[in-house]
C-alpha cells in the first residue's frame, strides 16, 4: 500500500483518487477551496442554485463505466433525464431551431433545410459512431507515454479511417451545404478549444455524442455528479483536506515526498497533480524538477476562457429552452478574436442555460435561473468595466431575440471571468477549458501525465491526456491510476 497525495478535487482528481483507493492505497485529496468539485462547484443565493461551470451532460456511457468500476450505477447517486429538445439555436429574431432528441425527427429537419441532407446525416452518423467507438473506447484510454502504444492493427486501421489529418470543418462541408446545418455540426467541437478548421475530423465523434447519445440533465444540477463522486470516494476511504491548498512540492532524491500546505506538511510515496498542470509544474516545483520551460508553455494553444453571468430572474421567461445557443452574429470573426488575434470580441456568440426550465429546485417558484457564457480568448485584461460592457451587450441581444424584458427583473447577478479562474483554480492564462485539442496537441504531443524528472509525480486533468471536458477528465483519472499501479509493481 502506498500513501498518495492528490492535488485538486475536480473530476480528474476525484476520479484518480477513487481508483487508487480501490487499489488499496491510502489517498488524501488537497483542495484549496471550501468545497470539492473544482470548476463543477455550485453556490446558492436568494433561493437560486447555480452550477458554476459544466452544464452539458454528454457521453452518459463514460459516467456509467466510471461508476461500474466500483460496482455502482449512476442511478445510485443521481437521477438523469434526457432533454427534448436537446437545445435551441437562435440564428436571428424569429429564426431558431429546436434540435429534437429523436434522430428520425432530426433527419426530417435536415431534409427541410437541405433536400437529401437526412440521408447524408445518417451516413455522417455511421462514420461518427465508428470514430466514437474507437476513439472513446481505445484511443482516449491510452496514457500516451510512447508511440508504441499505438502499434496496434485495429488502432492503426482506425486512425486511417478517422480522418485524423483533415479538419472537421472541411469534413462537414463535404457532406452538407446549408450554413445552418454546418453551424449545428461544428458547434460541439467548440468545447474542444480550437476553430473547426484546426480541429481534426476525428472529433465528429462529438456529433455522435450530441445527436445519438443525447443531452441529459442530472436532477438537482451538474454538481450532483460531484456529490456522487465525493460520496463514492469517502466510501472507498479517501481523505479530504478542504481549504488546504498546496504551496510547494518538496523533492527528495528525485522523488516528490512532501506537500507543503496551508495547514502543515504531509509526506507521501506518490503525488498526483490534479490541479492546473502549469501551476503544479511551474509554481509548486523548483526549476530543476520541471518537465517544461516557460517558453514551452507560452507556445501552447489554450482552449478559450469564458465570461459568465449567473442571474436570478424574478419572473418566468418565454422563448428559452434548457440549453440555448445564440448564433445570430457571424461565427468567423468571433473565432478569429479567440484563436488568431486574441481580443475581447466585437459581436460575440453566446450560450444561455436556463435549468429552471427543467428543474424547479434551482430557482424559487415563479422565477428563473440563468447562466450566460461568452467564450473569449485566454489571457485578456479582465476588469469590472469590461464585464459590465459585455453584460449590457449580451442582455440587449437576449431581450431582442427572445422578445421580452429581462434586465429589469434581475434580482441576483454575479459575473465570473479570467481573474476568477486564476484566483479559484490557478488556471493558466485564466483558461476555462484547458489545452486546445489541435492536431499538434493530441495524444503523445500533450504534456505528459508522468514527470520526466520526478520519479513518483503524475499529472491528471484537462491539460494532459486525453484532453478538455468532463468525460475526458473522468477518463484521465482512470488512466493515471492504471499507470501508477503498473509503475508500482513493475
Amino acid at each position: 500500500m502506498a500513501k498518495i497525495g492528490v492535488i485538486g478535487s475536480g473530476f480528474a482528481g476525484l476520479s484518480v483518487a477513487s481508483c487508487l483507493a480501490k487499489q488499496g492505497h491510502e489517498v488524501t485529496i488537497f483542495e484549496k477551496n471550501k468545497v470539492p468539485g473544482g470548476r463543477a462547484r455550485h453556490f446558492s443565493e436568494k433561493g437560486f442554485m447555480f452550477d458554476m461551470g459544466p452544464s452539458w451532460y454528454w457521453m452518459p456511457d463514460v459516467f456509467e463505466k466510471y461508476f461500474a468500476l466500483f460496482g455502482k450505477k449512476v442511478s445510485d447517486y443521481y437521477q438523469l433525464k434526457r432533454l427534448d429538445p436537446s437545445y435551441r439555436v437562435y440564428f436571428g429574431k424569429d429564426d431558431f431551431l429546436d434540435i429534437p432528441a429523436n434522430f428520425d425527427a432530426l433527419k426530417k429537419l435536415f431534409d427541410e433545410l437541405e433536400p437529401g441532407a437526412g440521408q447524408k446525416l445518417q451516413n455522417f452518423m455511421d462514420e461518427s459512431e465508428y470514430k466514437y467507438e474507437v476513439g472513446i473506447n481505445d484511443l482516449v484510454y491510452k496514457p500516451s507515454r510512447s508511440l508504441t502504444e499505438f502499434f496496434d492493427g485495429r488502432l492503426l486501421y482506425g486512425l486511417m479511417k478517422m480522418q485524423v489529418f483533415s479538419s472537421i470543418s472541411s469534413y462537414i462541408k463535404k457532406h452538407f451545404k446549408h450554413p445552418k446545418i454546418i453551424q449545428l455540426l461544428e458547434f460541439p467541437v467548440l468545447f474542444l478549444g480550437a476553430k473547426p478548421s484546426k480541429t481534426p475530423a476525428l472529433y465528429s465523434l462529438m456529433n455522435y455524442a450530441d445527436i445519438k447519445l443525447g443531452t441529459w440533465y442530472p436532477d438537482g444540477g451538474m454538481n450532483k455528479i460531484i456529490e456522487g463522486m465525493v460520496s463514492l470516494a469517502k466510501e472507498l476511504g479517501v481523505n479530504f483536506e478542504l481549504e488546504n491548498g498546496v504551496k510547494k512540492i518538496e523533492v527528495v532524491n528525485d522523488n516528490a515526498r512532501i506537500l507543503v500546505t496551508d495547514h502543515g506538511d504531509f509526506e507521501f510515496d506518490i503525488v498526483v497533480g490534479g490541479a492546473d498542470y502549469h501551476h503544479v509544474e511551474q509554481h509548486l516545483l523548483d526549476k530543476p524538477y520541471r518537465n517544461y520551460s516557460k517558453a514551452y508553455w507560452d507556445k501552447r494553444v489554450m482552449a478559450p476562457s469564458s465570461l459568465i453571468f449567473y442571474l436570478g430572474i424574478d419572473k418566468k421567461l418565454k422563448n428559452l429552452d434548457h440549453h440555448n445557443l445564440f448564433f445570430d452574429k457571424p461565427f468567423d470573426p468571433h473565432a478569429e478574436e479567440i484563436y488568431e488575434d486574441p481580443k475581447w470580441p466585437k459581436n460575440p456568440l453566446f450560450y444561455v442555460s436556463c435549468p429552471s426550465q427543467t428543474d424547479k429546485s434551482v430557482a424559487p417558484e415563479g422565477m428563473e435561473n440563468i447562466f450566460i457564457l461568452v467564450p473569449v480568448a485566454p489571457d485578456l485584461e479582465d476588469t469590472e468595466e469590461i464585464r459590465e460592457l459585455y453584460y449590457d451587450k449580451i442582455m440587449d441581444r437576449l431581450e431582442a431575440l427572445t422578445e421580452q424584458k429581462i434586465k429589469n427583473n434581475v434580482i441576483y447577478k454575479r459575473s465570473y471571468a479570467h481573474n476568477d479562474f486564476i484566483s479559484d483554480y490557478n488556471a493558466f492564462k485564466g483558461n476555462a477549458y484547458g489545452l486546445a485539442n489541435t492536431l499538434k496537441q493530441t495524444a503523445i504531443l500533450k504534456p505528459s501525465l508522468k514527470s520526466k524528472k520526478v520519479k513518483n509525480l503524475y499529472f491528471t486533468g484537462q491539460l494532459t491526456v486525453p484532453g478538455p471536458g468532463v468525460p475526458p477528465s473522468l477518463i484521465s483519472g482512470q488512466v493515471v491510476a492504471k499507470e501508477i499501479e503498473k509503475d508500482l509493481y513493475r
